[in-house]
């Protein structure tokens, strides 16, 4: 879902590493009305917002109403990246940190995004993904597994430890709605949690 330049101001802010539930938490805070929420699938509609965020990882100082106007939250990256500057430029915004073991986080990110990785030849046309994940959440380290769960488990025991626990609400690949619904204080929907970019669906898309 896109939305239009606006003041920044996300009620939600993501922290976990894509691949742990994202985009399904995505769809289930458009439901619940924390919507639009940014996803990487917005850099994707909208090649001016991708340069936006390309130019910023880059080294440009962050404009959060250029970069996130509009959007009332965000998860998976490239914003999950900035959740330490995020939940500063927004005190008021709770936490929600997508989690599972990273042997599972491992097993799905290495079919999908991995794949996208390291068969991408053009890191300008294809960032700001190719420049973020490589260069910065996994400290331009060879993409091997002890590297990237190293990263992973980092990130989890950063959040962990530096955000306010009343912010914070670790979430759990497969929790569903009750403790997504208790944290943000709202009713719980009469149909069922989205379940959408399983490994397959990632890979499907990857064709078209």
């Amino acid at each position: 879902m896109k939305a239009q330049n606006k003041v920044a101001n996300p009620k939600v802010i993501g922290a976990g590493f894509g691949r742990t539930g994202t985009d399904s938490l995505r769809e289930a805070l458009n439901l619940l009305g924390f919507g639009p929420c940014h996803h990487m699938r917005a850099l994707h509609e909208d090649d001016a917002h991708k340069a936006d965020w390309r130019r910023m990882i880059a080294g440009e100082p962050a404009n959060w109403d250029v970069l996130l106007g509009g959007y009332r939250s965000c998860v998976d990256w490239p914003s999950a990246h900035f959740w330490p500057e995020l939940i500063e430029a927004f005190p008021n915004a709770k936490v929600i940190l997508t989690w599972r073991s990273a042997e599972s986080w491992w097993t799905s990110f290495e079919k999908t995004i991995l794949q996208v990785l390291q068969n991408n030849t053009n890191t300008e046309e294809n960032a700001p993904g190719s420049q973020l994940l490589p260069r910065h959440v996994f400290g331009g380290n060879p993409l091997t597994k002890s590297n990237c769960i190293a990263a992973y488990e980092a990130n989890v025991a950063k959040v962990e430890r530096d955000v306010p626990k009343d912010r914070l609400l670790i979430y759990e690949f497969g929790d569903g709605w009750d403790s997504l619904c208790d944290f943000l204080n709202v009713d719980v929907p009469d149909q069922p949690y989205p379940s959408s970019n399983s490994t397959h669906d990632f890979l499907a898309e990857l064709k078209t």
